[in-house]
C-alpha cells in the first residue's frame, strides 16, 4: 500500500489520476460508494487511483473544541480506503496554511501539480477550500480549466445518506449494530494490550485491557458481544466486552474496553497490538452492590454473547 505523508512524497513519475477526496474518517458504505465509482472510471481509462483524506481532521485544526472522536487512525483509514479500490492514498498535512487556500489554489497544487487528475469523485456535499467556499459546482468549473472532469455522487449507503457523525451518533447510543450497518462491517478499536487492575483475573475472568484516548471513538459504556483479533497471528477469539470505568470497584477513572476471551484463562496478550470489534450490545454499564452479584451477572454475560456470537458465527 503507498500511503504519501505529504505532496513532497508523491512520486514524480506518477501518471494520470483518478482521485477521490474526503475526510475519510470511518469509510463507510457513502465513502465506498463514491470509491466505486472512482474505481470504475479509473479501470475504464486506465488511470492510478488516488484517495485524498486530511491529517489531521481539519475540525481539529479550525474549532479544536469541536473536533469530532475519530473512528479510524489515520493507517487504518488508508487501509480501507485501499480495500475499497484505492490504489494509493495522500494524507495532505492540513494546517492554517492549508485552510488559507482559495479553492482555486487547491486544485492547482494538489490535483493539478500534485496528482495530475483527469478525473476527481467527490461526495455531492463536498466543500472545500478557505471557509469552505468551494463546491461540486466549483470543482467542476475549476476541473474546465485545468482538463479534468468532476462528479458529485451521492452518499447512499441504504435507505439513508450515510455519514461518519452517524456512525457516531450510533456508537455513542450503543447501537452497534446501527453503526455496522453504515459501516458495511462491525466498528473496531485497535490498541496494545496493557496490565489493568487484575480483578478479572481474581474473579475468574481475565480481560485484555485497551485504555480508550479522547480523541477516538469507542461504544457507550456497556457490555457487548464481539471478537478479539490478535494483530501478530491474526488469530480470532470470540470474547464478552466490558467499555467504561466498572463502577463496581472506586478508583478506576480511566475508560478501558476491557474483552474477556470465552473460555480461555491460558493467554498472554500484554504488549500485543488487538483489534475489538463490537457485534451487539448486551446490556448497559451497572454498579453491583457486591463482586458475588458481579460474579453472577458475568456468567449471565458470558452466556449471551456465546449464543450471538454463535448464532453470528
Amino acid at each position: 500500500m503507498h500511503l504519501w505523508r505529504s505532496l513532497d512524497e508523491v512520486p514524480a513519475d506518477l501518471g494520470p489520476t483518478a482521485v477521490v477526496i474526503g475526510n475519510f474518517d470511518g469509510v463507510h458504505l457513502g465513502h465506498r460508494h463514491v470509491l466505486a465509482r472512482a474505481r470504475e472510471v479509473a479501470g475504464e481509462q486506465g488511470l492510478t487511483l488516488v484517495a485524498v483524506t486530511f491529517d489531521p481532521h481539519p475540525m481539529a485544526v479550525l474549532r479544536p473544541e469541536h473536533a469530532p472522536t475519530s473512528l479510524t487512525s489515520l493507517e487504518r483509514r488508508a487501509e480501507l480506503l485501499v480495500e475499497a479500490g484505492a490504489d494509493a492514498v495522500l494524507a495532505l498535512p492540513f494546517d492554517r496554511g492549508v485552510a488559507a487556500w482559495t479553492p482555486e489554489e487547491f486544485v492547482e497544487r494538489v490535483l493539478v501539480a500534485g496528482l495530475h487528475a483527469a478525473v476527481v469523485v467527490v461526495g455531492a456535499n463536498f466543500r472545500f477550500g478557505n471557509r469552505a467556499a468551494g463546491d461540486v459546482a466549483t470543482l467542476r468549473a475549476t476541473g474546465e480549466r485545468f482538463g479534468f472532469r468532476a462528479e458529485g455522487i451521492a452518499l447512499d449507503g441504504g435507505p439513508q445518506v450515510w455519514s461518519s457523525t452517524y456512525v457516531r451518533t450510533c456508537l455513542a447510543a450503543g447501537d452497534v449494530a446501527g453503526a455496522a450497518e453504515a459501516l458495511g462491517r462491525a466498528y473496531a478499536v485497535r490498541g496494545v494490550v496493557v496490565k489493568g487492575d487484575q480483578r478479572g483475573r481474581e474473579l475468574g475472568y481475565p480481560t485484555a485491557n485497551v485504555p480508550t484516548g479522547t480523541q477516538t471513538a469507542a461504544p457507550a459504556d456497556g457490555v457487548y458481544a464481539g471478537w478479539l483479533r490478535r494483530r501478530d497471528t491474526d488469530e480470532v477469539f470470540p470474547a464478552a466486552i466490558s467499555v467504561g470505568t466498572n463502577p463496581t470497584f472506586a478508583g478506576q477513572r480511566e475508560r478501558r474496553v476491557e474483552s474477556y476471551v470465552l473460555d480461555r484463562t491460558d493467554l498472554d496478550l500484554y504488549g500485543v497490538e488487538v483489534e475489538v470489534s463490537f457485534v451487539e450490545r448486551l446490556r448497559g454499564m451497572t454498579a453491583f452492590s457486591s463482586v458475588e452479584e458481579l460474579v453472577e451477572q458475568m456468567a449471565l454475560d458470558v452466556e449471551r454473547a456465546r449464543a450471538v456470537l454463535g448464532a453470528a458465527g
